[in-house]
Order: C-alpha cells, then structure tokens, then sequence
C-alpha cells in the first residue's frame, strides 16, 4: 500500500510540472548579463508560485559562477546592475600563524613584515590595488578599518585600525594606519571571522548602504560554528564579503565558505586565493582587482531581487556620475588596467 501511494504522489508532482510549466509558445528572453554557476535548484518556480509560495520562501541557493576574464567585463557588468557606488569596510588578520604561513609565498618572512619599505607584504599589496580599484565606487572617503584575531581580541571582538578609532579618511590612511599597526599589533588568535562579519552587520544597518566587506587573512582557521553562522546571517543584508587568502593555505575551509554554506539568502561571499592569482598571469594588480570583483555584479543583483537595498538616487546625482567613472580604466601606479585577457590558476 504504500508503494502504491508513494507511486501516486510521483504521477501527481510530474501532473503538476506539466500542467503549470506550459507557458506561452514564445520563449522569454533571458538576460545572460546575470547568469549563476548553477541554475535553481528548482527547474521552474512557476509551480510555487501558483500554490502561493514566494520564491524567498523556497531554498532556491545557488552559488555564482566566475564567468569575466577581464576587468572591463566585470566593471561594465557592475554598470549594468544600477550599482554607482559601493561603501567599503575593511578587516585584517592578526593571528600568530601569519608569522609562519609566508614560508613558501613570502620568503620565509612574516606577512605582516613592513621592515622594507620597497618590498610591500602581501596584506599591503591587496590594500594597495583595493584602493586603486575602490576609487571610482566610494563616494564618502570614510572607511571603516579593523584588526581581528590579534593577542587582545583575539576570538570574540575586534579594534579600529583608524587613527580617530572610528574610520580612516581615505586610502592614504588605510595604508599608513595598518603599516602602524603591523609594527605594534602583538600577535595572537585564534583566527575566527564572526566578530569582523558581525560589526560590519552593525556598519551595514547604521548607514542603510549597500557595503563590501574586505577580509585579508592567511586562512588558518577550522571555520568555527561561529563564523558559519555569521556568514549566513550576513546574506540577509545587502553586504558582500570578500575573502582574501594570503600566504601559503591551504584554502579548504575558505572555499567551503565560498560555495558550500547552502543555508545562505543569497551567495554573499567570494574567495580568492591571493598566490594562485598573481603568481600566474602577466597583470597581477589587474588580476587580483577583477577576482575581488569577480561576483559583485551578481551579488548586487541579487541584493536588488531580496529587496534589501533600494538606492534613493535621484536623477541628477545619476547623472552627474557620468560613465567615465565606469570605464573599467584604473591606474595602479605606473601600470594601467585596460582590459587585459587573463589566464589565472583560479579559473
């Protein structure tokens, strides 16, 4: 008898599919602008939806795909989404493992060794071409900046990198505050990214922007209960996280981060392997500034779809920011990015 009923139920969810699946005779027109690396897990909603289910009842999860190969493409595809400008928030690693995980990467040295001002660490080298890339985005040069993981806080709260304790005015600062802090953080740990995701969470609700978050860390964390449920509780925001990994890895945890946390509202978080990227192609900066970006689009779009972030723009403040601001063309010192085809290990 119950195979009978179980027989019945099969017959009754395929009756359904195929009653409510037929649409119009003309196929809509997709817009292969925002395409994700794996469809919904559901081939179609039009079913939920005629039983009255909304699509944000359902676990529709699903992560992006790195679908650019130039930073122009990443840029133009963040234009497409509406996306003007983008508040920043800053968060570095300062546990006791980055004083070994730069054996193979750094030489042997610390990461966080500023002891040579024409050599920069790798930490520098991101919040260097971070700045260069953020420019055209951030519209109130005020940005947060914070140490995690260190000796004092270590797994359970943070401290501001900022002079005034509140925000650095500019990248200028953001450097100089965290070359400061390199030469006087006293190591520590463990390594734990809730408390960093959770003020941040805190920033996002007090300004009611859309924010990326910038995590630099050397990764060597087990990835706590903790942190899982930071990172889903901050896919209920209009908050996109960043992770980059320096030093040696291995980058397990971070990846799981990435892809594997299906509980999320939307895929909120993007890893990238700091080494695997700028060891492998012939534009490092460029490299690095388009994987940071890789799924911005993406995760704006889908921000916009939840309905957790409304841009009150008004048409003049559109207008005054004319397309040159998006014209994908950055200078990172004497280079220039300007779309250069890229062959990563990452890709």
């Amino acid at each position: 008898m119950a195979f009978v009923f179980f027989v019945g139920a099969v017959v009754a969810v395929l009756a359904l599919f195929a009653f409510y699946g037929q649409g119009s005779s003309q196929p809509k027109k997709r817009d292969h602008g925002l395409l994700s690396r794996s469809e919904s897990r559901y081939s179609s909603l039009s079913v939920f939806e005629k039983l009255g289910v909304s699509i944000n009842e359902c676990n529709t999860f699903r992560t992006f795909l790195d679908r650019f190969t130039t930073y122009d493409e990443v840029v133009a595809a963040i234009k497409k989404t509406g996306m003007l400008r983008s508040d920043l928030i800053i968060g570095i690693d300062f546990s006791a493992s980055n004083e070994w995980q730069g054996r193979k990467t750094f030489n042997t040295r610390c990461l966080h060794d500023v002891s040579n001002s024409k050599l920069l660490n790798p930490y520098q080298k991101v919040l260097t071409i971070m700045a260069a890339m953020m420019e055209q985005f951030d519209s109130d040069n005020q940005i947060p900046m914070f140490g995690f993981s260190d000796k004092v806080c270590r797994n359970n709260r943070v401290v501001s990198l900022a002079k005034d304790g509140k925000q650095c005015r500019g990248f200028q600062e953001v450097l100089e505050r965290y070359a400061h802090h390199a030469t006087t953080t006293e190591l520590g740990g463990p390594t734990c990214l809730a408390p960093i995701i959770d003020r941040a969470i805190e920033i996002v609700e007090e300004k009611r922007s859309y924010h990326i978050l910038l995590l630099v860390t050397d990764g060597q964390f087990d990835g706590s209960r903790a942190d899982i449920h930071a990172i889903i509780r901050a896919s209920r925001y209009p908050l996109s996280i960043v992770l980059v990994g320096v030093g040696d890895g291995p980058w397990d945890t971070l990846r799981r981060f990435d892809d594997k946390l299906l509980s999320r509202h939307f895929d909120n978080l993007q890893f990238v392997s700091y080494h695997d990227v700028v060891s492998n192609c012939l534009n490092p900066e460029t490299a690095l500034a388009l994987h940071i970006l890789m799924e911005v689009p993406d995760q704006y779009a889908a921000i916009r779809d939840l309905g957790y972030y409304t841009a009150g723009r008004s048409e003049q403040e559109i207008k005054d920011r004319s397309d040159e601001n998006m014209n994908g063309i950055i200078g990172f010192g004497a280079s220039v990015i300007q779309g250069t085809q890229l062959t990563t290990a990452s890709q």
